[in-house]
């Protein structure tokens, strides 16, 4: 398949060719402990109520509702403590009239109680306390089964598993679960300029940032990967690297143009290896010559080689897509509105993606380009934590005006969460 014809294509309709070829892994079954971060294969049911009992949710005393009538500062009602109880500890004792149990949070409510008094809600005297004001039936309880029933639903299918769906887990008592297979990742980080962490810099050299970078973005989502180096220097050991890389691993990532000096072999490993090319440009700045293919459920990204584009192209396209690939519930970027806060007045004949440094106050969310803002720019990724979304046709944009920013970082997601 000859792919040398670009024609750019829309940022959206490009992420959406990404996610309708990609298929989810298949399921299985793993223990709870070693579960962390997998997404669930399965609605999970609460095997019991929540509260399993009526429970007390604050240290105090509980009465019965009826005995606290009438209770004011000038008529405070007195109550005699005939038992104690803590946490898991059930009482004996049903009460009679003007009689209480101290009781602790999470303990059961004894047998003629129905409200419960603070401590802070007392004052004690020698048998007991008093109070000055009445109490209601039912008044500080948590009651069987608030909170979920049994057989309720209370983990959805495609929910990634975090530390409070392994506490729902354990709750209930389920030391196994289901959950889909992670894809593994293979990258290909190519180009005849570039030279390892520990090779001299020759003249025309650089150093290979991809490959770190996309192993990092990989890892930070939980995502193993393995690097692949091109054995022979020419466009057949471009093909079989690409191969080898497909045989053992469902996403295939290759950075600059699988380019050996001022050869693109890029599409003709494609056209070798018979794979679906679903775009080959986008109507984007930095990384318009993003490649996507797949082939037999393999899906292969061609990234740009300049690192500020190969960082937006990940974002964008790979990131999705094993979300999707896990059937994770939320497989797009977060987006949220921000206030710009420093001018950018260049024209975006193109969807333009801008590193960012956004921040969180009060006030709102602001965001400002962080510093460097070319293709090729390395260090100002580390000041970014999203990028600013500059439509296509837009001639630049002002401080004070209101902006699209695609979240990159987990940080950031919380903080958009709690707004």
């Amino acid at each position: 398949m000859s792919v040398e014809m670009r024609t750019p294509i829309p940022v959206k309709e490009a992420i959406e060719s990404v996610i309708q070829v990609v298929k989810h892994k298949e399921p299985f079954t793993l223990s709870v402990e070693e579960s962390l971060n997998y997404i669930l294969a399965e609605d999970v049911q609460a095997t019991y109520d929540i509260p399993r009992f009526n429970k007390s949710p604050y240290d105090g005393f509980a009465i019965n509702s009826q005995d606290s009538q009438g209770a004011t500062g000038d008529n405070r009602i007195a109550f005699k403590v005939v038992d104690h109880i803590g946490a898991g500890t059930p009482s004996n004792v049903k009460l009679k009239n003007g009689e209480a149990v101290r009781i602790m949070t999470g303990a059961p409510i004894p047998d003629g109680a129905d409200a419960v008094v603070m401590f802070e809600q007392t004052v004690e005297n020698e048998h007991g306390f008093t109070i000055r004001k009445s109490f209601e039936q039912g008044e500080n309880i948590s009651f069987k089964g608030e909170e979920c029933r049994e057989q309720d639903i209370v983990l959805d299918k495609g929910q990634q598993i975090n530390s409070g769906v392994i506490a729902v887990l354990a709750t209930f008592g389920y030391q196994h679960v289901k959950v889909f297979q992670k894809p593994t990742v293979a990258i290909i980080a190519t180009g005849s300029e570039l030279v390892g962490p520990k090779d001299p810099l020759e003249p025309g050299k650089i150093r290979n940032s991809n490959g770190p970078m996309i192993e990092a973005l990989c890892r930070d989502i939980n995502i193993e990967t393995t690097t692949y180096e091109i054995q022979e220097d020419n466009l057949q050991g471009c093909i079989d690297i690409v191969k080898k890389a497909m045989m053992q691993h469902d996403i295939v990532i290759t950075t600059g143009g699988v380019s050996v000096g001022d050869f693109d072999y890029l599409p003709k490993v494609y056209e070798a290896i018979d794979a679906e090319v679903l775009f080959n440009k986008v109507q984007m700045r930095p990384g318009s010559v993003t490649t996507v293919a797949y082939k037999d459920n393999h899906i292969l990204f061609g990234l740009s080689g300049n690192p500020s584009a190969c960082y937006s192209g990940f974002h964008l396209f790979t990131k999705p897509a094993i979300q999707k690939m896990m059937a994770a519930q939320e497989i797009y970027p977060v987006i949220i509105e921000a206030i710009l806060n420093e001018d950018f007045k260049k024209a975006n004949p193109f969807t333009r993606f801008i590193r960012a440094k956004i921040s969180f106050s009060n006030d709102g969310v602001y965001a400002a380009p962080s510093g460097f803002n070319k293709s090729n720019a390395v260090v100002a990724i580390v000041k970014s934590n999203g990028m600013i979304i500059l439509p296509s046709g837009t001639r630049g944009y002002a401080e004070g005006d209101k902006v699209k920013v695609l979240l990159t970082d987990h940080q950031s997601y919380e903080r958009a969460l709690n707004l």
